[in-house]
């Protein structure tokens, strides 16, 4: 049981200087640079980190390299790898509300979700691939007398993550769980607006028994550190979530570079669909406002599109309204606050951008579209619901990462699914109704990588999360997230 009563002495905690983790030591930058790490709770710095250059990252993969090479991970016996993967999750778990309380304070989750989908979600991520380990067979294939035919899975080499700064922990699980547990080498690089806790399991991995130069990671900016690792001959695998921008960044660096394998995990406007044969119009509005406003927005697979039959769509938005004016927002790290902050400054005013712009069209404000609690310093902003909004507006169209969602009201189940595949995006999707094969039809014609049904969000670590269209390609989660870390290699034996 996680001791509460420690959140105020945690929130007031020193923080000490981060530095790099190269090759088994924390070091500072190269020249000795610096960026000031801003906390969203009060505007205030809460301490520096290295300010990486091109010569740390390539060090980085240096590091990686030679610990990939000279097998120290990667030829470990798989079950001795799944020991110290499985005690640096007991580790990360022991140390839960600190690592909670620290990524809050970097980038303002909630402490609620906080602890539930950062730590918590990292241990068990990571131990989850740690058991998956020494259950991964080879094939034999189905060949003709007088041939053999072996399938080996091996590790694919050296792997670049560059991770979001909305859930830096579990979304660094989600990359670090399968590509250690495959026996890989990995070169991480955090967000610059949240890098603390990334770098405090780091120390965690190296306490439990990682060798150095397996896990490395280099904090600062990605257009220098994440550039680097991109463009490497040394990395073999390189896997991304973030911006569709920084995506096809990444791609171009391949190209140039030695075409490494790219995964990316993209943005999202995911379309939560609800017809007015709801089963639970009570839960269904819960749901869809925690959907979307729980840390302020900043999901990526966020239900930012509600799309509500036209039939229950006054009265729908009516109590969706009446559900938000009561959520808290405000301070993280009151265990009572439903939404956080805003991670950044420079977020919180796009996302006043995308409201102005809606107004300025003649939408309609329904709530929220400001910032509040400007007195304290930090970067918090009203959940905002917004009606009247056409599929053709940049609001229905383009990613806002914010706690503003966009209200369509439809008539037709294939208005519908026209309005929800008509963006770029195809993360996720959800349905609310209680015709069984109207939601079996949906699943089928929404293009997106998961689809909800009378619920949004919620699903596990054993089913994979990735986008089609312009969301992505490959996946995290379940056992498929093995697929980017591992080749195939085959043996073709003459008996």
């Amino acid at each position: 049981m996680l001791d509460l009563s420690r959140i105020e002495e945690l929130r007031h905690a020193d923080v000490p200087p981060a530095r790099h983790l190269i090759d088994g030591s924390f070091v500072p930058a190269s020249d000795g640079g610096e960026m000031e790490v801003i906390s969203p709770l009060d505007g205030t710095r809460l301490t520096v980190m290295a300010r990486g250059t091109v010569a740390d990252a390539e060090a980085a993969v240096a590091a990686a390299r030679r610990a990939f090479d000279d097998g120290r991970w990667a030829d470990m016996a798989p079950a001795a790898r799944k020991a110290v993967l499985l005690k640096w999750a007991a580790l990360i778990e022991d140390n839960a509300l600190d690592l909670a309380v620290l990524g809050v304070r970097d980038n303002g989750t909630e402490i609620g979700m906080a602890l539930k989908a950062e730590p918590l979600s990292a241990a068990q991520t990571i131990r989850y691939y740690a058991e998956a380990i020494d259950k991964l067979y080879g094939e034999i294939a189905p060949t003709a007398p007088g041939s053999l035919g072996l399938v080996h899975r091996e590790p694919a080499g050296v792997v670049g993550a560059i991770v979001p700064w909305n859930f830096p922990l579990m979304i660094g699980a989600w990359k670090l769980g399968p590509a250690l547990a495959a026996g890989c080498s990995v070169v991480l690089k955090p967000a610059e607006t949240a890098s603390l806790s990334l770098l405090r399991i780091a120390e965690l991995a190296m306490e439990a028994g990682l060798p150095a130069g397996v896990l490395n990671v280099v904090t600062g900016e990605g257009a220098v550190v994440g550039a680097s690792i991109a463009e490497s001959m040394d990395v073999d695998v390189l896997v991304f979530t973030g911006s569709g921008a920084t995506g096809r960044r990444l791609l171009e660096a391949s190209a140039r570079s030695n075409l490494k394998r790219v995964y990316l995990e993209l943005g999202g406007k995911s379309p939560n669909i609800v017809f007015a044969d709801a089963p639970d119009m009570d839960e269904a509005v819960k749901v869809s406002a925690n959907g979307i406003f729980r840390n302020a927005g900043q999901v990526c697979v966020a239900g930012s599109r509600l799309l509500v039959e036209r039939s229950i769509h006054d009265a729908f938005v009516a109590r969706l309204t009446e559900f938000v004016q009561g959520m808290k927002v405000g301070d993280p790290l009151d265990p009572s606050t439903a939404a956080g902050a805003v991670n950044s400054l420079r977020q919180l005013e796009q996302n006043l951008g995308f409201v102005a712009e809606a107004r300025a069209a003649g939408r309609d404000i329904r709530t929220g579209g400001a910032r509040i609690l400007e007195e304290t310093g930090g970067y918090f902003m009203q959940p905002t619901i917004v009606t009247g909004v056409d599929p053709s507006d940049r609001l229905a169209r383009e990613e806002v990462f914010g706690p503003v969602l966009a209200v369509i009201p439809f008539d037709t189940e294939d208005e519908a699914v026209a309005i929800a595949n008509g963006t770029d995006f195809g993360l996720a999707a959800a349905v609310w109704t209680a015709n069984l094969s109207r939601a079996h039809r949906m699943i089928r014609q929404i293009k997106a990588g998961v689809v909800h049904v009378n619920t949004y969000g919620g699903s596990d670590l054993t089913v994979p999360l990735g986008g089609v269209k312009q969301s992505g390609n490959g996946h995290d989660k379940s056992l498929h997230a093995f697929d980017k870390y591992l080749d195939l290699k085959t043996a073709w034996i003459k008996l």
